[in-house]
């Protein structure tokens, strides 16, 4: 049901591991892990975005891509304050996903709780299981939903 829409992404993160990583921008962000799976009657999709300020997360749905952008701002310190060490990534932070048609794209929710952003999209009604009746003496078929 869902699709990756890049696929060199996992070979620029291999690559950002090997040569450092620099903080995304808004033309060329970097990636966010996800997880996306199906529960029940809607599929979940789990970006990990930690220290990302709710107000910083912007999503967009265009026809059937899902897009989601999240900026990671650098903490205002004061001036006394001497940085030692800083591993934590700042920048920009995106990732575009395909979704299936068999989706409902218009009752999609969203929830951010400790770090994660949760999307759940539902699967769509025209894409459920129908039992089909079977009409006896006229041969016509009706659907029952």
């Amino acid at each position: 049901m869902l699709m990756r829409t890049d696929p060199f992404r996992e070979f620029d993160r291999i690559t950002q591991q090997l040569f450092g990583s620099t903080p995304g921008t808004w033309s060329r962000p970097s990636a966010m892990p996800m997880d996306a799976y199906r529960e029940g009657d809607a599929y979940v999709i789990a970006f990990d975005l930690p220290g990302v300020d709710p107000d910083a997360i912007d999503i967009d749905v265009e026809r059937n891509m899902l897009t989601v952008k999240a900026e990671r701002r650098p903490v205002t310190k004061s001036d006394d304050i001497q940085m030692e060490l800083s591993e934590r990534p700042l920048g920009v932070f995106s990732r575009q996903v395909v979704l299936a048609d068999s989706l409902d794209t218009e009752h999609i929710s969203a929830d951010y709780d400790a770090g994660v952003l949760t999307l759940r999209v539902p699967i769509a009604e025209r894409a459920k299981p129908r039992k089909i009746s079977i009409g006896v003496g006229e041969g016509r078929k009706e659907i029952s939903g």
